[in-house]
């Protein structure tokens, strides 16, 4: 299941091509996140009305991560450096890596004026980039939405594996827990900043797999083992 968020539209406009291009492509969950919502949403909704009557709205952004397994910011501005937060993938890499995945899906897009805030990005598991021109990289937010909805509706999942459940975000959280306490037991790096972009790069990554629940505890089971035998040692 994906739902589109849109943090802080500022458009009533784009709110209801939104609502459009999303039935346009088959998809029906709308979350807003303290909306400008108008007549006018409604009336560029068109025929996609219920789509914009049926939406969650949200006064805060952490409101919109409780519901989802995966959630995927959107960057017109990737950034010339190495950030974490602004290493995106393309829209046609989200189709592939998705491919199979039953959990719950946030795909989120920000303001039309500024964008998702970089601690925004940092709070979401993936991030997208569609690639344009340089001269003009920043797209119109019902545009951009359509573009990656095309892309998406090329391959939606297959019927979801009852015995594959994808790891949820608890199992994820525990994860990169016990990455922790392994960094801290090996007392590496010693310098306690450089340890924890240790452990946020191991964050990112495990975040941006899309790992089962087995595969996660398969693998906390050794790194667990290993702060035992550490802890021992000492």
């Amino acid at each position: 299941m994906i739902s589109i968020v849109l943090v802080e539209p500022e458009g009533p406009v784009n709110i209801g091509m939104v609502a459009r291009t999303m039935k346009n492509f088959g998809f029906s969950e709308l979350v807003l996140v303290n909306p400008n919502i108008t007549k006018e949403s409604y009336e560029y909704a068109v025929h996609a009305r219920d789509i914009l009557a049926n939406a969650v709205i949200l006064e805060e952004f952490d409101e919109a991560l409780k519901p989802f397994d995966l959630t995927v910011g959107t960057t017109g501005k990737p950034g010339k450096r190495f950030s974490a937060h602004r290493s995106p993938i393309y829209p046609w890499e989200l189709r592939e890596l998705l491919e199979g995945y039953n959990g719950r899906v946030g795909l989120f897009f920000g303001r039309e004026s500024i964008g998702l805030k970089n601690e925004e990005l940092e709070r979401l598991d993936v991030t997208l980039t569609i690639p344009t021109s340089e001269a003009y990289p920043v797209m119109n937010l019902a545009q951009a939405v359509a573009v990656v909805l095309y892309e998406l509706s090329k391959g939606r999942p297959e019927p979801p594996v009852e015995a594959l459940k994808p790891a949820t975000k608890t199992e994820k959280e525990v994860l990169v827990e016990t990455w922790r306490e392994l960094l801290r037991a090996l007392d590496y790096p010693k310098d306690p900043e450089r340890r924890e972009v240790f452990v946020n790069v191991f964050n990112r990554a495990v975040r941006k797999s899309f790992l089962y629940g087995r595969e996660v505890h398969t693998i906390i089971g050794p790194l667990r083992k290993a702060v035992k035998r550490l802890e021992e040692c000492e």
